[in-house]
């Protein structure tokens, strides 16, 4: 599931439509996007709409192809300048990914993630806590250039205790 961009989502036909927009990115720009992943073994099934077909739904079909280090495989379509046509790009994002190669950036994004979906008390928040979001933010707080990380903290600290959720120990 997409978080923060529902209005682009492209129906599964469409992704290789050329005609079809569901958002660009201009060349030297940058756009962080979250996807909440449910993994197979938890019974997850496709969103509504989209194809049953796909690489890692059924989980002893995974395990049986050599999928069971693969969390997720990533496809981006994109144009050179001038061109008509797109091109496709493939990224299989691994456990080791997930694990060692997140940035303090993609970290930080997660947990204002699980903070808004806390405030907004979505249905998809899943097992995000206050704590779970500082303890997020605190482990990804990196250069803190302006300070706004340490900002939000504060904010989700504010939240907590205006909310009676604050205990003695925080």
């Amino acid at each position: 599931r997409l978080i923060g961009y529902e209005n682009r989502v492209l129906a599964a036909e469409d992704f290789d439509d050329d005609v079809k927009d569901a958002g660009e990115v201009g060349a030297g720009h940058k756009v962080t996007a979250l996807y909440e992943i449910v993994p197979v073994d938890t019974g997850g099934s496709a969103a509504p709409g989209q194809p049953l077909d796909l690489r890692y739904q059924v989980r002893a079909l995974t395990m049986a192809a050599g999928f069971s280090d693969e969390v997720a495989t990533i496809k981006v379509r994109y144009k050179r300048p001038g061109a008509n046509s797109s091109t496709r790009f493939d990224h299989v994002v691994s456990t080791d990914d997930l694990v060692r190669r997140t940035s303090d950036d993609q970290r930080f994004a997660a947990a204002v993630a699980a903070f808004g979906m806390l405030l907004r008390d979505s249905e998809y928040s899943g097992s995000a806590t206050l704590d779970s979001v500082m303890e997020l933010a605190v482990g990804s707080l990196g250069r803190d250039r302006g300070g706004y990380r340490s900002e939000f903290l504060g904010l989700v600290r504010d939240y907590k205790q205006l909310s009676g959720a604050l205990t003695a120990t925080d």
